[in-house]
């Protein structure tokens, strides 16, 4: 251990698996302390376990859920004495073009990726703000809210809000001189279970016609550890001076390869 984050509380939103999971193994290997929250408690409370008592808490969170917000952060503060570093990493996919996706399942994930991350940057500002030093907010993007993506239309408007929502965070954070950065992670497709199971509509066949293919599988998704490690570089001090920059981890998914 090298102590990258040594002595730094973190909340990681949907900590129980893929990316979370990775970010909450990885923090505390690094020296931090964590808070795991999940709406699947028995995998969320596992992980914390892995991880220890003394350096782990598990908490169940609804990310849309103001109360379930203030909620989090009060234990970590009891526990913890507060965070240093805020993951906004729980998110739900939907697989759907703007001609099959319904209202309601548009409101849906606008409810979580949208709401759940202005809640978590609105009251993990003011979490950040108790300590003099600051801290980091990072927010789990995607390629497809820079770019768009046909299939996905609602997962892609969702993500395009986490892409500002993140700027206009970092800009209020400079304008006022807070200590506080905010960045988003911007990844192509990772292989977890949310991304590897999820069905397009109407259909039932995978969303991701890349599992087919091996070689692209390789070639062209993530493995959550992947991620992790730029997760783990934003939230040290390594990274004090990238505040507002959309960080993209995508082997090169804008370059046109003949």
């Amino acid at each position: 251990m090298s102590g990258r984050v040594s002595g730094k509380v973190a909340l990681i939103t949907g900590g129980a698996s893929g990316v979370g999971k990775a970010d909450a193994l990885l923090y505390a290997r690094e020296g931090a302390r964590v808070v795991i929250t999940d709406l699947n408690e028995e995998a969320g409370r596992a992980v914390a376990a892995e991880i220890g008592s003394d350096s782990a808490l598990f908490v169940r969170q609804d990310i849309a859920s103001e109360e379930d917000w203030i909620a989090a952060l009060a234990q970590a503060k009891e526990r913890f004495g507060g965070i240093d570093v805020l993951v906004n990493n729980a998110a739900i996919l939907a697989m759907g073009s703007i001609e099959e996706t319904p209202l309601d399942l548009w409101q849906k994930v606008q409810r979580v990726n949208s709401d759940g991350y202005f809640l978590g940057c609105k009251h993990g500002l003011a979490a950040l703000r108790e300590k003099p030093t600051g801290g980091s907010i990072i927010n789990m993007s995607s390629m497809a809210g820079i770019g768009g993506q046909s299939s996905t239309v609602a997962y892609s408007a969702s993500k395009g809000a986490v892409t500002t929502l993140t700027k206009s965070v970092a800009a209020h954070c400079k304008a006022q001189l807070y200590p506080i950065r905010c960045n988003s992670i911007h990844p192509d497709g990772i292989m977890t279970p949310m991304v590897m199971t999820t069905k397009r509509l109407g259909t039932g066949k995978p969303g991701y016609i890349r599992e087919k293919d091996p070689k692209q599988l390789m070639t062209r998704m993530a493995k959550p550890e992947d991620i992790a490690n730029l997760v783990l570089f934003l939230g040290s001090d390594e990274s004090r001076f990238i505040n507002g920059a959309e960080m993209r981890i995508d082997n090169g998914y804008l370059m046109w390869a003949d």
